[in-house]
């Protein structure tokens, strides 16, 4: 296989010594007459203590993708673009961190890129933008990324006077929807791919599955069942029984499939003075994490629960926080059924809870179509020579890796040992959605599998595993483990400390 990495042209390579020409090259890409393109500026962006000087260039595609691409003047040759997350709608150039973030790729030189899935919105749980409006949910659907991508190859080629190579994507969530999308209808776009957390059946997961868990949590008189103050002795409960199910008491559940809660020790009893949870409760959990999206028949309709280990992060998903704020899965669930779910928009007066499990997810197929991206077949993208790394957390409760899962044993159906060669699946203990909130497991900032994915790109073997690092409040290295690619998982010897990598070794 090919080396990606290019040289920086000869030709671009003396401006680096010129820095009127390079302001002056950089300018004139605001100049640049590309079809259905308006550009909008390009300025030189002087280098600051975390970000190299660049030249952005800004603009949006027809009619109303905008974008930004940023050509850092000491280039590495590549293209790394980033995702959007939710319901996108927001310009988010300055992301901070790894997940959807196009200066993560900047900082270690590549040409950045990245959109706003070609629409605005208040906030990415906020879909308006969609209500009747076909051209902006397939915009969302995948043009937005699509066409970003090509634009950038091109701007790129004519800044540099180069093609880039490598050209690498990232997203999570929905920019994991979007990453599996683009190796399913554009193979030949990107050569390498990072997939985290893919929320890749959206008809399913944001509608279906999410209004599972709404009136599963939702009493006869409209009020939450499971609230921020139940979360504490529900986490406990869970750890106690957990926790030691992988053979260690680290206060990480590692493998939560393998694990089952008996509430029966924390239900509330007749003269029962200690903290408890309710029938009612109970039931809610059962429904979370046993159950999940079900017809009137008894026939799963999603092939995921909410994982045990994900109790930590509830509060921004599920049950909301004390005080106020949080519970996003309601709010992304109502949006969707409102605005984006059904061929013919329901609008404001749709509630969860107007959900009907036997006669709604039919009537999402329509939309499924413009959105869903969880056909298992990658056989372009292989021979296009795409690589893909897909990751997610395993306490993750608003897109649960259960689907992920269920996904690579479609793909090794179809593709058998080959897919190894194409699509490594790494599940990570502990790590909330996309590692957005920090916990007793892993954050994003812990786990690097662009350089992983560099490495894969420039010929070395498919990766086996990836070390994760857990760090304190002090920034210093707690712990630190392999994790294993899928359906591998990290084992410890027995004897070694939990906190040394070199405890664990990979097996099936």
């Amino acid at each position: 296989m090919k080396t990606h990495h290019a040289a920086v042209p000869a030709t671009f390579a003396l401006l680096l010594a010129a820095p009127a020409a390079a302001d002056e090259a950089c300018r004139a890409m605001a100049d640049l007459r590309i079809n259905d393109v308006n550009m909008l500026s390009a300025v030189t962006v002087a280098a600051t203590e975390d970000l190299p000087e660049f030249c952005s260039v800004r603009g949006y595609i027809r009619p109303a993708i905008n974008f930004e691409i940023r050509l850092p003047t000491e280039w590495n040759g590549g293209l790394y673009m980033a995702g959007c997350g939710g319901f996108c709608g927001q310009l988010l150039s300055d992301a901070p961190g790894f997940v959807n973030a196009m200066n993560h790729g900047l900082r270690r030189g590549y040409a950045a890129a990245t959109m706003d899935g070609g629409h605005w919105g208040t906030s990415s749980v906020d879909a308006r933008w969609a209500h009747h409006d076909r051209l902006a949910e397939v915009d969302w659907g995948d043009r937005a990324v699509r066409e970003t991508a090509k634009l950038a190859q091109t701007v790129i080629a004519r800044f540099y006077d180069a093609d880039p190579s490598p050209r690498i994507f990232a997203g999570c969530s929905t920019g994991g929807r979007q990453a599996n999308m683009l190796a399913l209808r554009e193979p030949g776009l990107f050569d390498g791919i990072l997939n985290g957390a893919p929320a890749m059946n959206y008809t399913d997961l944001v509608a279906t599955w999410m209004a599972s868990v709404v009136q599963a949590n939702t009493a006869a008189d409209g009020s939450r069942i499971i609230g921020p103050g139940d979360v504490g002795l529900i986490r406990e409960h869970v750890l106690a029984q957990c926790d030691a199910a992988d053979g260690l008491e680290d206060g990480l559940i590692s493998n939560p499939d393998d694990c089952s809660v008996d509430w029966s020790a924390i239900a509330c009893g007749e003269g029962t003075n200690a903290p408890c949870l309710s029938a009612a409760q109970i039931d809610t959990l059962v429904a979370w994490t046993e159950t999940g999206a079900v017809n009137s028949a008894g026939e799963r309709l999603y092939p995921a629960t909410v994982p045990f280990g994900s109790e930590p992060f509830w509060g921004l998903w599920l049950t909301g926080f004390e005080g106020g704020g949080g519970a996003l899965v309601p709010v992304f669930n109502q949006n969707f059924l409102q605005f984006m779910a059904f061929r013919e928009d329901p609008g404001e007066g749709f509630t969860p809870l107007d959900f009907d499990f036997d006669t709604h997810p039919a009537e999402l197929a329509y939309m499924g179509r413009i959105y869903n991206a969880d056909t298992p077949d990658l056989t372009a993208f292989a021979e296009a020579g795409g690589r893909m790394i897909t990751w997610h957390g395993l306490a993750d409760a608003i897109v649960p890796h259960g689907k992920t899962v269920d996904f690579f044993e479609r793909l090794q159906s179809a593709h058998g040992a080959a897919l190894d060669g194409v699509n490594r699946l790494f599940l990570i203990p502990g790590m909330d959605h996309c590692g957005i909130q920090p916990g007793p497991g892993i954050t994003s900032a812990g786990f690097d599998p662009l350089t992983a994915l560099e490495n894969w790109l420039a010929g070395g073997p498919a990766p086996e595993s990836m070390t994760i690092t857990r760090h304190d409040a002090e920034g210093n290295v707690d712990w630190a483990r392999p994790v294993c690619a899928w359906p591998a998982r990290a084992v410890h010897d027995g004897t070694g400390d939990w906190r040394d990598p070199a405890s664990f070794a990979c097996a099936e």
